[in-house]
């Protein structure tokens, strides 16, 4: 029997949290770029990360070994995500950080189409596929009907900007897929250090490897870089990890699932005031039909349950 309780106040806040860190990380990666990289701050964090999740598997007595079945999709997995970093690292450079997390956050309507294929009770239900009609039209609008201002003081041209929106959605569509790797492999019933360990490490070693054979290897040492190291390494991939985690232990997953949509309507707020990102008319219509086809994918069930509650009174 699920134990898993509906959110109440407590959930809610910590839920708004982590929305507000996971909207922010995009924004203080695109904040720093003229001082450190956003390739190289992903790589480095990700290095953190490894190294506290590692010392948290210790403390817990957790084994670290690789012989339980997880290698080869460990690795599968891990280079998936290493390839969605490595989207958005390359994203961040042409176009706004708002951009970034609204098209990154299309990774729900790809992994909610391939689990549709793979695994029999993750069919899509029509409102699924309503949502879904509507996150695509907004992606085609988007893209098709921008405006031609300058859309920051950091994006170049209108070119650029339109490539970097295609880099940050194909890195959404790469984190869909490594979640379905998540789901369809041996890493489902893996803890979650140890997949996490997989990523951390895979992207670490592939980021590093990039930002030094591309050029994107500049470091600034100054207060500035140090704190956004340690607020993308300390709370966003491993505080804020282990703080979702918790939640999905103790709440209802699409309740929780339904809530982190906030996060790119978050962003596009952050962009727009910490850096200056205006924000055009057809870009906020097209975010407003992605987020609330998002909305519907991931929160179909909670949906569900509510209009079903709602009858049964009648």
């Amino acid at each position: 029997m699920d134990t898993r309780k509906p959110l109440d106040l407590l959930a809610v806040s910590i839920m708004g949290v982590l929305c507000f860190i996971w909207a922010l990380q995009q924004v203080a990666l695109k904040f720093t770029a003229n001082d450190i990289s956003p390739m190289l701050q992903i790589a480095l964090r990700a290095g953190i990360a490894t190294i506290l999740v590692a010392i948290t598997m210790r403390i817990k007595g957790e084994s670290i070994t690789f012989r339980d079945g997880t290698f080869y999709p460990g690795i599968l997995t891990g280079t998936l995500f290493a390839l969605e970093f490595l989207l958005i690292a390359e994203a961040l450079r042409l176009t706004s950080a708002s951009h970034v997390v609204v098209f990154l956050y299309t990774a729900p309507v790809f992994s909610a189409l391939g689990l549709h294929w793979r695994i029999p009770e993750e069919k899509l239900q029509s409102l699924q596929w309503a949502g879904i009609l509507l996150a695509l039209a907004g992606i085609a609008l988007t893209f098709l009907f921008r405006a031609e201002n300058k859309l920051s003081i950091l994006t170049i041209n209108p070119s650029d900007t339109l490539l970097g929106d295609g880099l940050a959605l194909l890195g959404g569509a790469a984190w869909g897929v490594a979640t379905i790797a998540v789901r369809c492999s041996s890493l489902a019933g893996a803890s979650a250090c140890k997949t996490s360990i997989y990523y951390l490490t895979i992207t670490f070693v592939v980021l590093l490897s990039a930002a030094f054979y591309s050029g994107q290897a500049k470091f600034n040492n100054n207060a500035v870089v140090w704190i956004s190291l340690a607020f993308q390494a300390i709370i966003v991939s491993f505080v804020s990890f282990f703080g979702w985690l918790w939640l999905l232990k103790k709440y209802l997953a699409s309740s929780l699932g339904a809530f982190s949509f906030l996060t790119p309507m978050l962003g596009v707020v952050l962009g727009n005031f910490l850096l200056n990102e205006p924000i055009e008319s057809s870009f906020l219509l097209g975010a407003i039909l992605v987020l609330t086809g998002i909305s519907l994918v991931i929160g179909h069930n909670y949906l569900a349950k509510f209009f079903n509650s709602r009858n049964s009174l009648y």
